[in-house]
């Protein structure tokens, strides 16, 4: 065991690096963005197909949540470490990210192709044991994985696209889910005589209200490079508009993904809505007033991360007509 240990960790070095350096590298605390609309996507899933499903003495903790679960992770880690990979020279030129691993050379491309080939393995083994609609669908993030560190080249439109890429979270996990009902109808809702797009509007309008509550994180992430970006022809929000059109517009979209929020209504009662507008109130309040922060990219990173859970715990208050939720 202690050989293979070495051997494992020797394969992972580019330099000195172990399994801390490679968290750091794929930034794993980010995963605590998308977990949670991974689990939201989940559970709206199971609560509308649940009469359809097998029956479970623990509800809605099925087997198919730990293949999501790995299937999100490996998705996860795969995005990142693509980015990493294919913005090396541009993270060597901005001194905020010129000690990363591979912009610095303290971690080696071999070591980097060799991540993502394992988070790529690790999406396509968890699609492929969901279903054969997960596993034919996994090509979509990847190809949206790989475009996204290209946009930011071209359009300050690269904050919606990485919006997008975490949108996907919700949808995919709940596909995993749709797909064992309805197979490929899940998604082009084509039933046998009939039309009924099951994913709208509560899964489509989550996903959206996704996508825009992570472009409003990312475009103010992006203030801590204004100058570095400007100086290297990176198009990022701020550093083509002025600090009050980017604090302007990140109010207004904090405003549409809570509205998306609000319309995907995915369950009776008023928590579901009351979590998305106290988290709204709470994210325009820290953007408004960022200048009165210590730290404002921390207390933001907090807030918006934050944001997921508090949906989260509000979707498992709900209890449906049948499985196991909350009392």
């Amino acid at each position: 065991m202690g050989m293979n240990r070495e051997l494992g960790n020797q394969m992972f070095r580019g330099g000195k690096l172990g399994a801390k350096e490679i968290l750091k590298f794929i930034k794993i605390e980010h995963t605590l963005f998308s977990l949670p609309f991974v689990l939201i996507g989940y559970i709206i899933a199971y609560n509308q197909f649940m009469d359809d499903l097998p029956v479970s003495v623990l509800g809605w903790l099925r087997i198919d949540l730990v293949w999501i679960l790995i299937a999100a992770v490996g998705a996860r880690g795969l995005a990142m470490t693509l980015n990493r990979i294919i913005d090396r020279d541009i993270d060597a030129s901005n001194p905020r990210t010129a000690s990363r691993g591979l912009a610095s050379g303290s971690m080696s491309m071999n070591t980097a192709w060799t991540l993502s080939t394992i988070f790529l393995c690790m999406l396509l083994f968890g699609a492929w044991q969901l279903n054969e609609v997960a596993l034919m669908m996994a090509w979509l993030p990847v190809l949206v994985f790989v475009i996204y560190p290209y946009t930011k080249r071209y359009t300050w439109l690269c904050h919606l696209w990485l919006g997008l890429c975490l949108g996907l979270a919700p949808a995919g996990a709940w596909v995993a889910v749709a797909a064992d009902v309805h197979g490929w109808a899940a998604i082009t809702g084509m039933h046998d005589g009939y039309t009924d797009l099951l994913w709208y509007p509560t899964i489509f309008f989550i996903s959206l209200g996704v996508m825009f509550w992570i472009t409003v994180f990312d475009i103010n992430y992006a203030r801590m490079d204004i100058e570095s970006d400007r100086a290297n022809g990176i198009h990022s929000f701020p550093a083509k508009f002025s600090e009050e059109t980017t604090t302007r517009t990140s109010v207004q979209l904090t405003l549409m993904w809570f509205a998306c929020f609000a319309i995907s209504n995915p369950m009776d009662g008023f928590w579901f809505l009351g979590a998305a507008g106290l988290m709204a109130i709470l994210n325009i309040a820290v953007i408004i007033g960022r200048e009165k922060f210590a730290d404002f990219q921390t207390t933001l990173f907090r807030v918006s991360m934050l944001t997921g859970w508090i949906l989260l715990v509000a979707i498992m208050l709900m209890e449906p007509d049948k499985g196991l939720m909350l009392d």
